[in-house]
């Protein structure tokens, strides 16, 4: 048994990992999850497996797929889908949903909220017949600084 460990050989949670189903926490998931932690914009699994390389924490690529998807999937970090149709994770600030604005050059993302966005996404579904509706919206452009610089791609 790890040090730290209760007696009766159960697993506590992290306090990062907290808000989702129950996981076993190993190593690599904290790893993964202090990285996240880290960063503030989004990051690909390749990118991701490169950071945690570049520190000395032992983390297969394929891991790192698997961990990034379960905590997607119980909600503890947002995926997209970057420009190029890549699958991007970010923790994010914003619990609940919301949507983002994505700089197509530097990869800068804010959060934001659009009541306006939700009421229509609704009603659309609503006069079609459609139910237990989900959707994302992802906004690209370039930020304030990418502009500035001339950074006029796209």
């Amino acid at each position: 048994m790890s040090q730290g460990a209760p007696a009766d050989g159960s697993r506590t949670q992290a306090p990062a990992l907290a808000a989702g189903k129950e996981q076993r926490v190993t190593k690599q998931r904290l790893a993964v999850s202090a990285a996240l932690d880290d960063l503030a914009d989004f990051v690909s699994t390749q990118e991701l497996h490169r950071i945690l390389q570049e520190r000395g924490t032992t983390v297969s690529l394929a891991t790192s797929y698997r961990i990034l998807q379960s905590l997607a999937d119980d909600g503890l970090v947002d995926v997209l889908r970057n420009a190029d149709g890549e699958a991007v994770y970010r923790r994010c600030a914003v619990t609940g949903h919301h949507h983002h604005l994505l700089c197509r050059n530097c990869g800068k993302a804010v959060e934001v909220e659009a009541p306006a966005v939700e009421a229509w996404a609704a009603r659309t579904a609503k006069e079609h017949g459609f139910t237990a509706v989900e959707h994302t919206v992802e906004i690209f452009g370039l930020c304030p600084d990418c502009t500035a610089k001339g950074l006029l791609t796209g």
